[in-house]
């Protein structure tokens, strides 16, 4: 195996993983919670009256995944939003394996901390099966956006999915990758 591996995964593989079967009293390294994916969207309402507006969600969120997004359509027609079925609304990517590791090690380190008053992550972000998310209000605090490129500030949510049963066991995890949750 001379696969490439992100520098996350090598310490998951050598630090986290005997800590949490310590931790938790697992049996086998097969037992230990393991990210699985991470899945990046973008709500793009303003997309209803300028095509344009999508084109620039599409290429904001391919910088910072480092992967191309899909465009996701509307399923059915809403008249209050002027919103008809199979309309662009969205775009979202899932990234897994060495481009999930690259990510969330760039998120932790570099993008958290350039969030304006960052005082830490909600820990009660947690679905009750191990999974995570966390929303952001401005792309601009990843790197890889240009500020004076950009024409609008748009959010994005970041779910996290885990193979852990517990939210318990999830934050451990998560907390093993350094993330920097409220007291």
């Amino acid at each position: 195996m001379s696969q490439q591996q992100a520098r996350l995964q090598k310490i998951y593989r050598e630090k986290i993983v005997p800590e949490l079967m310590k931790q938790f009293g697992y049996k086998s390294i097969m037992e230990v919670p393991r990210l699985t994916k991470i899945t990046l969207n973008m709500g793009v309402s303003e997309a209803v009256s300028d095509k344009k507006v999508m084109e620039h969600a599409v290429s904001d969120l391919t910088k910072i995944a480092g992967q191309k997004p899909v465009v996701t359509m509307s399923k059915k027609p809403i008249a209050g939003f002027k919103i008809r079925e199979n309309m662009p609304i969205g775009t979202m990517v899932t990234l897994r394996g060495v481009t999930m590791f690259e990510f969330l090690d760039r998120f932790v380190t570099v993008s958290l901390p350039r969030v304006r008053d960052f005082r830490g992550i909600s820990g009660r972000s947690f679905d009750g099966r191990g999974n995570y998310n966390v929303g952001v209000k401005e792309q601009i605090i990843f790197p890889e956006i240009e500020y004076e490129k950009i024409d609008a500030i748009r959010g994005l949510n970041i779910s996290i999915t885990t193979t852990a049963k517990t939210d318990d066991e999830a934050k451990a995890l998560l907390q093993a990758f350094k993330f920097p949750f409220k007291n």
